[in-house]
């Protein structure tokens, strides 16, 4: 008897509680689990390798705990580990288990937003040089020009607490010119980092009013509450207590005093010590 099944959810680090937050907001009565692999982050700069390794070793920590689905809320990791994950490590995992991502869903839905047919995509290096948001956007939508820039300095400014701060409009202004400056048509805009949303006022205060900003927390909340309709026999397995549970890889006082301001909530973490899967 099954008495644990939660939703997984995964980050490099605190910008998935943004995501976790739209789809506990959406979808309130399941068990979930959250883990930030905040001792390794960030995974923007990693290879595709390390990223892999360590998204694997956590989804295995997630299996361990019972969860039949996991989420990987985290632009870096869907780039760079989910296809290898689904296609190469799962089927020797648990052919009955599923890994999701952030990317796919987001590139299903971007198209519908724009008028002018030109998106801009803003995300962290790895994310970026992956490709990934053009090749799935251009899946479903051939028609549009997609813009791309990595914006490095943003996920420090957030994680140390600098994103309110007059030292954040520098870096903020300069990527936006950047991207303005070689997209002038644009008329969206996605944030590609799941740390972005919390730069949105200051992303708002350098844009023209005309180009609209798209975060990824929703989206991803309402594709999974239509893959869990279309998949019964998951939605199933899952428990429904209303329970969450955070983990962290790194200090628990840390991740706990961060981790409240994206998820708009206190949370109580539990440490996990690195190398959390067996490989």
């Amino acid at each position: 008897m099954v008495t644990n099944a939660p939703i997984g959810i995964f980050d490099s680090g605190y910008g998935g509680l943004t995501v976790f937050r739209s789809i506990a907001d959406l979808l309130p009565g399941y068990d979930y689990v959250y883990l930030g692999d905040n001792a390794r982050a960030p995974y923007g700069n990693r290879s595709f390798d390390s990223v892999h390794q360590y998204t694997l070793e956590c989804v295995q920590w997630f299996f361990g705990q019972g969860c039949p689905l996991v989420i990987l809320a985290c632009n870096t990791a869907s780039a760079k580990a989910l296809r290898t994950i689904q296609q190469r490590d799962l089927p020797g995992l648990g052919a009955d288990k599923r890994v999701l991502g952030v990317i796919r869903p987001t590139a299903e839905v971007i198209g519908n937003y724009t008028q002018t047919k030109s998106v801009g995509v803003l995300g962290t290096k790895g994310t970026i040089t992956s490709g990934s948001y053009e090749i799935e956007i251009h899946h479903f939508f051939p028609e549009i020009k997609v813009h791309q820039l990595a914006c490095p300095m943003w996920v420090p400014l957030i994680e140390n607490g600098e994103y309110n701060g007059p030292g954040a409009d520098y870096f903020v202004k300069k990527y936006l010119d950047e991207l303005l400056s070689a997209s002038p048509d644009l008329d969206t805009l996605l944030l590609a980092c799941t740390h972005y949303p919390l730069l949105m006022d200051k992303i708002r205060k350098f844009l023209p009013e005309n180009i609209q900003v798209v975060s990824q927390g929703p989206i991803v909340a309402n594709s999974l509450a239509v893959y869990l309709e279309r998949h019964p026999e998951m939605e199933q397995k899952l428990t429904k207590k209303g329970r969450k549970q955070f983990f962290t890889t790194d200090d628990t006082s840390d991740f706990d005093m961060h981790g409240g301001v994206f998820f708009g909530e206190s949370v109580k973490s539990v440490h996990v010590p690195l190398g959390v899967g067996k490989l």
